[in-house]
């Protein structure tokens, strides 16, 4: 059997990105555009899911909901910082809490980025490819 090699073994290998919401439109619709960017994807429905992923998986970004079922996004911030810093993702905050105090709040608990909801899919890749570069 020939080997076949795609665009995706002779680059780079792009980050990993969880993407963690309750909502499975969203989860859809982001894992659908980033894998369409090159990105490896996988998903979890909530907080605890999200801990066990990142356990697992060791993804190097996580696209995060805040208002979660049976733990919620900050929560899950406060666990990642448990975890030593080269152990942690990137996380870029997706919520349709966002005022100035809830963007404060997902800074200080060590979120690299907030995207308000309803966000723009273009927009949130871009924040995602920037982080990228910059890491």
């Amino acid at each position: 059997m020939p080997l076949c090699i795609t665009t995706m073994d002779v680059h780079d290998p792009p980050h990993s990105v969880l993407v963690v919401d309750d909502e499975p439109q969203v989860v859809w619709i982001l894992q659908f555009s980033l894998e369409a960017e090159g990105y490896r994807t996988l998903s979890a429905r909530d907080g605890r899911g999200a801990i066990r992923a990142i356990a697992e998986h060791h993804p190097g970004m996580m696209v995060l909901d805040v208002m979660m079922p049976t733990m919620d996004g900050w929560s899950v911030l406060e666990e990642l910082r448990k975890l030593p810093e080269d152990e942690r993702p990137q996380v870029v905050v997706v919520s349709a809490r966002s005022s100035a105090p809830d963007r404060e709040k997902a800074e200080k608990l060590g979120a690299a980025a907030f995207v308000p909801k309803p966000f723009d899919v273009e927009e949130l890749i871009g924040v995602i490819h920037q982080l990228e570069r910059a890491s």
